[in-house]
């Protein structure tokens, strides 16, 4: 059986996407969960992971690490990882290693914490225009695949790359127009996004670092996690 190495529920974003993909799809796996130590994390994840980063997948004793060379290690081996459609599988990858790649500015100004809700600070231009290209981005996709999710009827590989982003509208009240303004509680809606939200309330430990970086992004106004 598969094994996939990831870390907090409520801060990794990166790990959030492997896992909802395999749960979505019901490709079975064993979770290994190594909760982020306060300071560097490489020599920890080095013990599972060449990298040193989570996620990373590991099929009988082989190593695949990063999120995108996951989903294309496992669409080798399982149906429905990407669009069957030759288009859409085109289109799909292109978005996903879009997000893959980019949206730094989001990434900075809006951290992932599942369990906090924040009213952020001014946008600056840079989040202005990483908003304005995801949903854009979205809004494309929705229309020339039809829906409901981003490359047709079926929630692939391209949708769990944004994921993360579900959970940052949700987090910091981000908003979006059209179709777009529908994707991310479709996402959030999900069975595995459910479990994973789920688990990431429950989880009493945390990391100062990740906690600074959401402090630093806003004006914390509530905070719905397990306390110890």
């Amino acid at each position: 059986m598969y094994v996939l190495h990831i870390a907090n529920k409520n801060y990794s974003s990166w790990s959030l996407r492997p896992w909802v993909l395999m749960r979505t799809l019901d490709i079975p796996f064993e979770e290994q969960l190594t909760p982020f130590p306060t300071g560097p994390s490489f020599d920890l994840y080095r013990a599972f992971s060449p990298s040193g980063r989570v996620p990373c997948l590991v099929d009988d004793g082989w190593a695949v690490w990063d999120s995108l060379a996951i989903a294309e290690y496992l669409a080798e081996r399982h149906h429905g990882v990407w669009p069957a459609e030759a288009n859409a599988r085109a289109w799909a990858r292109s978005a996903a290693a879009e997000m893959h790649s980019g949206f730094t500015a989001l990434r900075g100004a809006c951290p992932m914490n599942c369990g906090l809700r924040v009213k952020p600070l001014p946008m600056s231009d840079a989040l202005k225009q990483d908003l304005f290209r995801l949903g854009d981005l979205w809004n494309d996709g929705l229309a020339l695949f039809g829906g409901p999710f981003l490359a047709g009827g079926h929630f692939t590989a391209v949708d769990a790359f944004f994921a993360p982003v579900a959970f940052r509208v949700l987090s910091y009240g981000l908003s979006f127009e059209g179709a777009a303004a529908v994707y991310p509680p479709q996402l959030l809606g999900l069975p595995a996004m459910q479990e994973w939200y789920a688990a990431g309330l429950a989880e009493t430990w945390r990391e100062p670092d990740h906690e600074a970086e959401v402090a630093a992004a806003g004006t914390i106004v509530e905070d719905l996690r397990a306390t110890a």
